[in-house]
């Protein structure tokens, strides 16, 4: 698989992580704006944030949960040449389901559709650890 096949995947990811900042960012300025929250009241905690806002800043959180597994993983799989044309697709459903879970949380935030995408990408991240930690104990020996 070429670099960029490999990489483009983690390029949607950080591009989900800056389009979260953007939309938790204009929700806080809007509800600052808007005078229905003080900057007193969030000072020092997330608590006085309305619904909408906590469901933005949560989702841009998550971004460095189970995420930073898969942003470990592909650079060793590159490394490693491990990575091929199963791990890339894995690749992008792991990153479809990070889109569909923020996209969950930022609009509706259905919690058992949000859990579904959120375990969805955990179960295809777990495989693709599986697969890559076969690879490299089991790989044949020598050059």
């Amino acid at each position: 698989m070429t670099v960029q096949a490999i990489l483009a995947p983690v390029f949607v990811q950080v591009l989900l992580v800056f389009t979260l900042i953007g939309v938790m960012g204009r929700r806080r300025f809007a509800e600052i704006g808007a005078g229905r929250v003080r900057i007193g009241d969030i000072a020092l905690g997330e608590r006085a944030w309305p619904p909408k806002v906590q469901a933005a800043a949560n989702a841009f959180s998550n971004q460095f949960e189970i995420p930073v597994l898969f942003l470990a993983l592909v650079p060793l799989a590159l490394y490693t040449r491990k990575a091929d044309l199963i791990f890339v697709v894995l690749a992008w459903i792991f990153v479809l389901s990070r889109c569909v879970h923020a996209y969950v949380f930022v609009t509706s935030n259905h919690v058992p559709s949000r859990f579904r995408a959120y375990m969805a990408g955990v179960i295809v991240l777990g495989v693709m650890w599986l697969i890559f930690a076969w690879r490299i104990l089991f790989a044949p020996l020598g050059p």
